[in-house]
């Protein structure tokens, strides 16, 4: 079968993945980063300001507006709802992969294409991510389309106007990765170039970048925003460019240590069926013939990919999407390798992937052991059965996949691979929607709901739970909670209370009155004797009312 008689696979595949997409995209919001994304985004579609990002009511700069530009037009478009607030993502998810396939097919080939899609619609880690409100989703669109522009601006037959015209567009997409993350989207890219020249050592590329007129594009893209926020808020250029990139990279402020090493497993996880055809894959694409003093776009794709993985592992402040920009440039590399291996060694590579999927059975089947009390142990055993369900689809699709490898069926397999990860994904995803009472605010905002009248206080006592704003509409009031307010907090002073000591006082003010609080803190405060109604408790949070 060659890669046009796989065309109506790939349509399978596009169809069953739109629908698990459609289908995910309703779960509830979870805590923190899905709730504060969206919540800034439906602040600033409810007020109208498109310039200074708010969060709870309080100023908040520690990620530039494109997201959250695209989050607050879903909004005003689309009911506000789970759906238009996960919209952005999964459209720059799709963006990506479709960015993926044609650049690999311009390069190689349309066998290239169709397999370097197929590799990162293989990738549990990428196709899960694009249902999910972070900014990385947005950030690698952007990236990506640096990557590819820049790669098809450098192809020895471009003509002349061809390549200025993708260039531009390389430095226009840049400005939209530093538009939606920072200076991040200026250092990848950089970076990368620079060590792909120093590699081969040719510089002749950088000659050829168009700075005059790409800076132009840059600046007349990126700039405004910045100069606007500025203007209206003279503490941001210090808090944005010294704090929040210069700080959170150098020092643990954000209290996200983890060991050095923390991202290589999910770096060689990521690509989970093809995870041990991966170094042969990155062995082949450094090795890919190129001419002289050209861009080699295999090599650049795995020095891009390298730089993001050991960058962010340098920093002090990690988490597990930042590295979402390697994967589609790596799909590329993966890509070419699948198209022109021979089957059998893609099938020997293959094969061991079913070990993996029975140490995840065998991880699964134990899930509820894993909870520390027994409401967490009662909502894992209820996720257990699509934990289980997930490894045992992953372990088919191994094992069949590596058969019809073994048999020289190369782009059924790899439809075939693509199909079994997006059915591991809906399976995650819905044993992650069982969690949806300890990850998201979800229900204790509809238990408020049915307590709120339009004069009724609400307070947020030394906790912050992201989504409820969102799904309340409202903004509650912070009691002895800075952490990501601080900055916001000193810029308006008053909008909180500063010390739970103050607390008791207001909460006992004429008129209705909710808290959300965790169970420690109800405690402290239920040993004052402040008069508290319980309509809410977990282990998480309560919720109380004055009675």
């Amino acid at each position: 079968m060659g890669p046009g008689a796989a065309r109506w696979l790939l349509w399978l595949l596009a169809i069953v993945a739109v629908a698990i997409a459609i289908d995910n995209l309703g779960r509830p919001l979870a805590n923190p980063d899905e709730g504060r994304y969206s919540e800034i985004a439906r602040e600033m579609a409810a007020s109208g300001d498109w310039v200074t990002p708010r969060l709870n009511g309080i100023k908040y700069f520690e990620k530039p507006p494109l997201q959250y530009w695209a989050g607050a037009l879903a909004f005003t478009v689309f009911p506000i709802n789970e759906y238009s607030a996960r919209l952005y993502v999964a459209l720059a998810g799709l963006a990506t992969l479709l960015l993926v396939g044609y650049t690999a097919g311009r390069l190689g080939g349309h066998g290239h294409g169709t397999a370097a899609l197929v590799a990162l619609a293989s990738s549990p880690y990428f196709m899960a991510l694009g249902g999910i409100v972070t900014l990385d989703m947005g950030l690698t669109l952007w990236t990506t389309l640096t990557f590819c522009a820049y790669v098809l601006a450098e192809r020895p037959a471009a003509p002349p106007l061809s390549r200025a015209r993708w260039m531009l567009l390389a430095w226009a997409a840049m400005a939209l990765a530093v538009l939606s993350k920072g200076l991040v989207g200026i250092v990848i890219p950089a970076a990368a170039i620079g060590l792909h020249c120093l590699a081969r050592m040719d510089f002749s590329p950088l000659g050829r970048l168009e700075w005059s007129f790409g800076i132009v594009v840059f600046l007349a893209i990126a700039a405004p925003w910045f100069i606007l926020v500025s203007y209206a808020n003279p503490g941001f250029p210090e808090f944005f460019f010294i704090h929040e990139h210069f700080q959170r990279f150098v020092s643990t402020v954000h209290r996200r240590e983890e060991p050095w090493w923390y991202f290589l497993p999910i770096f060689v996880a990521g690509f989970l069926p093809w995870m041990f055809a991966l170094p042969a894959a990155i062995a082949s694409g450094w090795n890919a013939p190129c001419a002289p003093r050209t861009v080699a776009p295999l090599r650049l794709a795995i020095l891009w990919a390298l730089f993001v993985v050991g960058f962010f592992s340098l920093s002090g402040s990690k988490l597990p999407a930042y590295i979402l920009p390697a994967f589609p440039v790596l799909a590329l590399v993966l890509g070419r390798y699948l198209a022109e291996a021979p089957t059998r060694t893609l099938s020997l590579q293959m094969a061991p992937v079913t070990l993996v999927a029975a140490a995840l059975l065998a991880a699964a089947w134990r899930l509820p052991q894993a909870a520390r009390e027994p409401w967490t142990r009662l909502l894992y055993a209820e996720a257990q059965p699509w934990a289980v369900a997930g490894a045992l689809a992953l372990f088919a699709m191994a094992a069949v996949a590596s058969l019809l490898l073994w048999r020289g069926r190369r782009w059924l397999a790899l439809a075939l691979a693509a199909i079994g990860t997006t059915l591991v994904i809906d399976c995650v995803e819905d044993a992650f929607e069982v969690l949806a009472p300890r990850q998201s605010g979800k229900a204790v905002a509809e238990t408020m709901a049915r307590h709120l009248a339009p004069q009724t206080r609400l307070y947020s006592v030394k906790h912050y739970e992201q989504t409820v704003p969102f799904y309340l509409g409202r903004t509650l009031t912070l009691v002895e909670y800075g952490d990501e307010f601080e900055m916001g907090l000193k810029a308006e002073p008053g909008r909180d209370i500063a010390r739970l000591a103050d607390f008791p006082a207001q909460w006992l003010r004429p008129g209705d009155a909710l808290a959300i609080m965790h169970p420690d803190t109800y405690q402290a405060l239920r040993a004052q004797a402040l008069p508290m109604q319980v309509l809410h408790e977990d282990p998480k949070r309560v919720l109380v009312r004055k009675p």
